[in-house]
């Protein structure tokens, strides 16, 4: 496992982007820090990188992998469409810790849809993972860096404690969040809380107003 750490001012972010960027391109599976918890960060294009890190986290085959991106163009070759209530949620709260299920584009591997036929997507609001997507030129998985059903890790020590097999963990820090994203699906123009999480079911509601 490479152990790498951030500076508290991100002066080395760059350089550990660069080398995050070249182990997502070989396939390799680490934790990153992200707005919420630390994530584990894999290229969702290859079924190698999403076999490892399902195998890692001990995950059900029927739970969907989130994914994060860096950039709203990103998200147009993920998606079939952005339906008009998406449009309002991505002004108000994106980029932010809201994670916005769409109906998924085909080529999508089923590891990541659970052939759900849809696909979670954030626009993350880190500047550490907004510089690692940029690098790496295509989005990164984000679900938590955790084993299923354990407590999310704010910290590299705690993933050490819990996923020893990883190929690399970026440490930046312990993070002070206290929940997760929260979770919509606007599948059919439909507003559906999936994960209350870091906004509220009100405030998203709120901003139809």
């Amino acid at each position: 496992m490479d152990y790498l750490k951030l500076k508290p001012d991100l002066s080395n972010l760059e350089e550990i982007s660069e080398k995050i960027a070249f182990y997502l391109k070989k396939d390799k599976v680490g934790a990153i820090p992200t707005e919420t918890f630390y994530g584990l960060a894999a290229n969702p294009f290859s079924e190698r990188a999403l076999k490892k890190l399902i195998s890692f986290k001990k995950r059900p085959k029927n739970k969907p992998i989130l994914l994060l991106i860096s950039d709203i163009e990103q998200l147009y070759s993920l998606v079939k469409e952005i339906p008009p209530v998406a449009e309002k949620l991505i002004e108000k709260f994106w980029p932010g810790p809201l994670t916005i299920v769409f109906p998924a584009k085909e080529n999508l591997s089923s590891l990541l849809t659970s052939g759900t036929n849809t696909i979670g997507i954030r626009l993350s609001s880190s500047p550490i993972v907004k510089k690692i997507i940029e690098i790496f030129g295509n989005p990164v998985t984000g679900t938590s860096a955790n084993i299923s059903n354990k407590p999310p890790c704010k910290s590299a020590q705690e993933i050490l404690e819990q996923l020893k097999d990883l190929d690399f963990i970026l440490n930046g820090g312990h993070l002070e969040t206290s929940a997760p994203s929260t979770i919509i699906s606007v599948v059919d123009n439909n507003i559906s809380l999936i994960r209350i999480g870091a906004i509220s079911f009100k405030e998203i509601l709120e901003s139809f107003l």
